[in-house]
């Protein structure tokens, strides 16, 4: 019970957020956490730090693998840790109460980054075509 002594401003006592927790494309048994109409497609953790950082928050990049993430990719590897509650236990921004609530943030700002506006079209197209192949192949049986 030490863990409840420690100052909540500690990096230790930061909240872990990693990619999958907020993926569209996992599912909650594959470690999702949120609802998947609200999660996004792919997030990375540079695009979660960057998010949060640009919220004020207090955040640094962990090189961790979350346990049930099976891609060992670059892409999918890392976790942030986020800095909820102050020294003295008050919360550094109200908006952000729980780890809840910065999840639903961070899913909801990814998708107006730059980087993701610019790939979003052409990454619709290509997703849209894969999927004309598939039907077709159905077809043919």
């Amino acid at each position: 019970m030490s863990h409840l002594t420690e100052n909540p401003a500690d990096k230790d006592r930061f909240i872990c957020v990693y990619p999958i927790y907020i993926n569209s494309k996992k599912t909650l048994a594959e470690g999702r956490r949120i609802p998947n109409e609200k999660a996004v497609e792919n997030p990375s953790c540079a695009e979660i730090r960057d998010v949060l950082t640009a919220a004020g928050m207090n955040v640094y990049m962990e090189n961790k693998m979350h346990p049930k993430e099976w891609n060992r990719d670059v892409q999918f590897r890392g976790r942030v840790r986020v800095q909820l509650k102050q020294t003295d236990g008050s919360l550094c921004q109200e908006k952000f109460k729980s780890r809840k609530d910065v999840m639903f943030y961070v899913a909801e700002m990814i998708p107006k980054l730059k980087t993701r506006t610019q790939k979003s079209g052409g990454s619709d197209s290509s997703s849209q075509q894969g999927e004309g192949g598939k039907k077709s192949k159905k077809k043919k049986k």
